[in-house]
């Protein structure tokens, strides 16, 4: 197959687009051309140079056409698939969604998902995202739309909102993650050498960064009961052992505690970063303060280390540009360019993505955008039965999908006064009505260069008063 084509939308800060390239050129048996376009044109400029460098890298096995171009049409006219990666607003704006709410006490170490961070950054996000919706339908009614962008469940939701005939799901790693955690319990409790991840077969359900898994087997034995024990066993210090404080600096780090304290609590195994996982849980269980992050063994991810490892990366760029550095074929672990094998026909996958229930998870809203597992073949993405959520985490995971349904009803219809109520109701949120809405006005305020469209639409309800 030798015609693919592929839009990329997004990807200027260059980190995704690179491994989506070289994902790409490690596959031998399909290639084609990847249009790119960025906001930032001299990004998409820099990605094009960078993509037909992987071309001639040692290990290529296709060749890839890679194209920069000015406009979203010239991207999506005719595409086969397209991939979204893109952020939405600067990091100067995400800064307010993840630092405001400590002036408040409320702590986020991600703040891109869920909390007050994540609610704001939904509703910047949401009519970019039916912008895109709109022009698939126009420019590409049949691709295959694959998207990465964060708050995940919401961008999937806003697409199909928009354009309820595209063909779209959200690809995240942090169920791979887990997969790869159990492989370490497995090897440590059975003394076995090598586990691939894919070999931890696992039953996902939930929302996107607050899912777990209610099965999970390794050639047929049942994990759970080993992972029981593991837990009982390291439960007080985490998966390692620290001899010193250094790990606190690790914007990323995570001992996997709130994991297994929530396995413990609730008898299933939840399958994202503790990270995540934390933000979804009420305020005072990990997220309480500083010092209670750093009891738990995971980290508060900073803007200011975001803005850091933001100007590596372009600083990457530019060495590989000038020749100081050569681009290198490494697998990334992301399923993406498998998932296009599959959709091409080329052999079948399952793999865990966000879709709209359809009744995979029979207890939770029609509708709603829920991570399960799904059967990926030629032209096709089937969700596959995850069954109910089991009754020890509903309430908590049927509140998250309740907000997330406000959130993106509240953006569909640029509606300030219905964001704020899933705002002032979300588990991190501590404080009384009046501080909740001096928070909520203060972190609109900070991003209102992206919510001019709401704010429009409350001068007309204020003068139909």
């Amino acid at each position: 197959m030798n015609k693919i084509r592929i839009a990329y939308i997004g990807g200027g800060s260059r980190g995704w687009a690179r491994g989506f390239m070289s994902d790409l050129v490690a596959q031998d048996d399909f290639c084609g051309e990847v249009r790119l376009y960025d906001i930032d044109t001299e990004a998409a400029k820099c990605n094009e140079i960078i993509g037909k460098m992987f071309n001639s890298a040692e290990g290529a096995k296709s060749q890839w056409d890679y194209r920069a171009v000015d406009t979203r049409e010239a991207a999506l006219s005719g595409a086969d698939f397209v991939v979204i990666s893109i952020l939405p607003g600067t990091f100067d704006e995400m800064e307010s969604d993840v630092h405001t709410p400590e002036r408040y006490g409320i702590y986020q170490s991600v703040g891109d998902t869920t909390g007050p961070g994540g609610i704001i950054r939904a509703l910047r996000t949401i009519p970019m995202m039916e912008e895109i919706a709109h022009d698939v339908e126009k420019y590409c009614p049949e691709a295959w739309v694959i998207n990465y962008t964060n708050p995940m469940t919401i961008s999937v939701r806003a697409l199909y909102r928009a354009f309820p005939q595209i063909k779209a799901f959200g690809c995240c790693h942090e169920v791979f993650g887990t997969q790869f955690f159990l492989a370490n319990v497995l090897k440590k409790e059975k003394n076995i050498e090598e586990i691939e991840r894919s070999e931890v077969e696992v039953n996902v359900l939930g929302v996107n960064h607050f899912t777990w898994l209610t099965e999970a087997s390794y050639k047929g034995e049942d994990i759970f009961p080993i992972y029981a024990k593991y837990v009982k066993e390291h439960r007080k210090t985490g998966c390692h052992i620290k001899s010193d404080t250094n790990w606190i600096n690790n914007s990323f780090h995570s001992d996997e505690m709130v994991k297994m304290n929530l396995f413990e609590k609730f008898g299933y195994i939840a399958a994202a970063g503790d990270r995540h996982l934390a933000e979804f849980c009420p305020g005072d269980w990990y997220l309480a303060d500083p010092e209670c992050v750093k009891r738990w063994h995971f980290a508060l991810t900073t803007v200011d280390w975001r803005k850091k490892d933001l100007q590596d990366r372009l600083d990457k760029t530019y060495r590989i540009l000038n020749g100081e550095e050569k681009v290198e074929i490494a697998e990334t672990g992301e399923d993406g360019v498998k998932q296009i094998r599959a959709l091409l026909g080329l052999g079948d996958l399952v793999t865990n993505v966000n879709l709209p229930n359809d009744g995979q998870i029979p207890n939770l809203p029609l509708g709603a955008v829920v991570e399960t597992n799904a059967l990926f073949r030629a032209n096709s993405v089937r969700p596959l039965f995850a069954g109910a959520v089991p009754e020890e985490i509903y309430p908590m995971v049927r509140r998250i999908c309740t907000l997330q349904e406000t959130v993106a009803e509240a953006g569909a219809n640029r509606d300030l006064e219905a964001a704020f109520d899933a705002f002032a109701h979300d588990p991190l949120m501590r404080l009384s009505s009046v501080d909740a809405r001096k928070l909520f006005d203060t972190m609109v305020e900070n991003t209102s260069e992206y919510l001019k469209e709401y704010q429009e639409n409350e001068k007309v309800v204020s003068s139909n008063l």
